[in-house]
């Protein structure tokens, strides 16, 4: 994990002492069993994306206060430059970049995800919403439930993320555009 990943457990730790809330409240606003949060919010253990996202839902923060530290400030449109949106490096191989993390309220969260060549499967994960991926480079296999779709470069898929899924590069580097929405 990267050093602005390692403040993100700070972070909400500081919020929800602030907001005076139990962890078991959030634990269960969020959806994750007690022990994973606890030992997310001590840095323990890993925060998947979806999960932050709904921490940060149960605290009534944008997903960008935890991640950033920082409040989205454009209301009206923002711009992401190439190669300039809101960067994580999470896991081994495993990169995103946020590309609307400034814009306020709002109800789509896409992002630019790079999956290097030759890294294990990621573990699957569940969010609320639905999910879009566009591959706009390479080759990825989408797993959804116990079904594996193959995708090329310009091919998409569109799906409910209650469903465990992961998605993994084929044959070297790959990336996709993610846009996930939690209305649906």
């Amino acid at each position: 994990m990267n050093a602005q990943w390692l403040q993100i457990p700070k972070r909400i730790r500081e919020l929800r002492e602030i907001l005076e809330l139990p962890q078991e409240e959030i634990a269960l606003r969020a959806r994750v069993p007690l022990g994973d949060y606890i030992a997310m919010e001590n840095g323990e253990k890993d925060i998947p994306i979806s999960a932050l996202y709904d921490i940060a839902e149960a605290l009534n923060v944008d997903f960008t206060v935890l991640s950033t530290g920082e409040e989205p400030r454009m209301n009206s449109y923002t711009v992401v430059r190439s190669g300039n949106g809101e960067q994580f490096n999470r896991y081994a191989g495993y990169h995103y970049e946020g590309l609307a993390d400034n814009f306020q309220h709002r109800i789509m969260k896409p992002m630019l995800v790079t999956l290097e060549a030759e890294e294990p499967d990621p573990e699957p994960i569940v969010h609320s919403g639905q999910e879009f991926n566009l591959v706009v480079e390479g080759t990825i296999d989408v797993h959804i439930g116990d079904q594996t779709v193959r995708l090329e470069t310009g091919d998409s898929i569109y799906f409910n993320s209650a469903i465990a899924h992961s998605q993994a590069s084929v044959g070297g580097r790959a990336r996709f555009l993610a846009v996930i929405t939690d209305q649906g």
